[in-house]
Parts: structure tokens; C-alpha cells; sequence
């Protein structure tokens, strides 16, 4: 009796702890799961890893950017401190379907808003207007206004349209330079191989404050398209309301002018005011 008594607890034992796998299994959103549940502590927000002033993962296994005080500030107003947050990679060809496979909480990764995500994902925001600009040198009085790019070599990434933007609409002279990363391109620029380098002018801003580049570059301050940067989230997703929410604490506060200032200040970003919630400007 004794032994059929131990065999039955054993039994349940495992069955519970076979429960209790597969319910955390289902609250951290693996893939294909319904959305996340949030009553736990760890939260998973995706952001760029290779994008200076925005989002970087450095060295040393932090991170740092505009994005990265962004997404801490909203994951402490969801109510997680900083060490429940587990930090993944997002390449701008891969946020839609993170998203949508619950590989992540949120996105927050110079997120542009367009008609075409939308179908896909919900944006909560936007958080920052930006601007697609040019990065020249600090030296180089020859490029004041967009149409000067004519006939100068222009750098951007393989892949982008921001410089085929430029040279479809703008300066159909200019001379496009695709390169593999800003990187490369900002290399180019100061050594004198290129002329220009386009992007949003919250990335550029974020290359030209690294330490290595001080001094070095500026901004045009060409407002050549309009990019709502939002953060990403399930359709349907409760979270769209509550990072809205979040979001226009941190204006109020003056947490979110403190970090534009952080992460842009030393490049002479001059940003936009705060986005209205809701509002995309076209």
C-alpha cells in the first residue's frame, strides 16, 4: 500500500511540473503562441543593434540609444524594471514577422509607420519625427540645399531608397555609392571618397555624436520625407494603449527631451517637437 501511495504522488509530481513547463512555455510568447501574458516580469523588446544614437549593442554586451531610454522608459511604465528586459536583435526585414510570431513584446527600432506594416502589425506612437538628410563634412560649404547633391558621389546602404529617393526626386546628377553599411559610408565620407551620406537624420545625427567622428560632420538639415517612427506591436494587441500611455508620460516628464539630447545633442540635432500621439505626419 505503502508503495502504490509513493507511486501515485510521484505521478502527480511529474504531471505538475509537466503543467507548470508548458504554462511558462505559453506566457513568454514562444512561436506561434497567442500574445504574450504580461503579469510576469521578463519582457522582450526588440531593437537595432547597429545603428549608433539609436540602437547599439556595444562590446561590453550593453545597450545604448534613443530607442533603447525609449523602450526602458515604456517597459517601467508596463511595470519592469530594467533587468526583466531580455534585448533582440530586430533587422528592419524581420520586425513584421517577430511581431507576429510573438518572438517579442515590442519593436522599437527607427520603426517607420506606413500604410504597408500597418496591415501587418500595430503602431503605438509615433515617438520621433524625423527626416531624411544628408551628412556631409563639417568643411564642405558646397552642399547647401538638396539640388547642390547633383553631381556629388552620394553614399547610402545597399538596399536603401533613400538615396535612389534622392536621385529619383531630388538630384537626378548625383552620383549614388552603395556601400555595405553606414559605416562604411561615414569611412568614405572622411577620408573625402564621397560626399554625402543619406539616411534618416536621427541615424546620421546618432553616427556623427560617437566620439571617433566629433567635430567632424554635419547635418544639411534637408527635411527630404517625413519618418513617424512608432513602436511596434501584435495587431489587436492591448499593449498599443498602454505604450501611448507610457509614451506621453515621458514627454510630460521631460525624460524624452533628455534623451534626444543624450543621444543626438552632440551632432547639433535639431529635432522636432514631441509627436503627437496618433498624429502621422505625411
Amino acid at each position: 500500500m505503502n508503495a502504490l501511495r509513493t507511486s501515485r504522488a510521484t505521478v502527480a509530481v511529474a504531471a505538475a511540473v509537466v503543467l507548470s513547463f508548458t504554462s511558462a512555455g505559453f506566457a513568454h510568447g514562444a512561436a506561434g503562441d497567442a500574445p504574450r501574458d504580461h503579469g510576469g516580469d521578463e519582457i522582450t523588446i526588440g531593437i537595432k543593434y547597429d545603428q549608433p544614437g539609436i540602437g547599439l549593442k556595444t562590446p561590453d554586451g550593453t545597450y545604448t540609444g534613443f530607442d533603447v531610454d525609449v523602450a526602458t522608459y515604456v517597459a517601467k511604465e508596463l511595470g519592469h524594471e530594467p533587468s526583466d528586459i531580455v534585448w533582440k536583435e530586430a533587422k528592419s526585414a524581420d520586425r513584421e514577422t517577430l511581431l507576429q510570431r510573438g518572438d517579442v513584446d515590442f519593436i522599437a527600432a527607427s520603426y517607420s509607420i506606413n500604410d504597408k506594416r500597418a496591415e501587418k502589425v500595430d503602431f503605438a506612437g509615433p515617438y520621433l519625427l524625423a527626416h531624411q538628410d544628408v551628412l556631409i563634412r563639417a568643411d564642405d560649404d558646397s552642399i547647401k540645399e538638396p539640388s547642390d547633391l547633383n553631381n556629388k558621389k552620394l553614399c547610402s546602404v545597399t538596399g536603401s531608397t533613400s538615396a535612389q529617393n534622392v536621385k529619383d526626386k531630388i538630384a537626378p546628377d548625383a552620383q549614388l555609392q552603395e556601400y555595405g553599411g553606414y559605416s562604411e559610408c561615414l569611412t568614405g565620407l572622411e577620408n573625402g571618397v564621397i560626399d554625402a551620406v543619406t539616411t534618416d537624420d536621427s541615424i546620421l545625427a546618432g553616427y556623427a555624436s560617437q566620439p571617433e567622428f566629433k567635430g567632424k560632420f554635419k547635418l544639411g538639415g534637408f527635411e527630404m520625407s517625413n519618418e513617424n517612427y512608432g513602436i511596434g506591436v501584435q495587431k489587436g494587441s492591448e499593449l498599443k494603449a498602454k505604450i501611448n500611455t507610457a509614451l506621453e508620460k515621458m514627454v510630460a516628464d521631460g525624460s524624452w527631451e533628455a534623451a534626444v539630447k543624450k543621444n543626438f545633442g552632440p551632432a547639433g540635432y535639431e529635432n522636432e517637437p514631441a509627436p503627437k500621439i496618433g498624429v502621422v505626419v505625411q
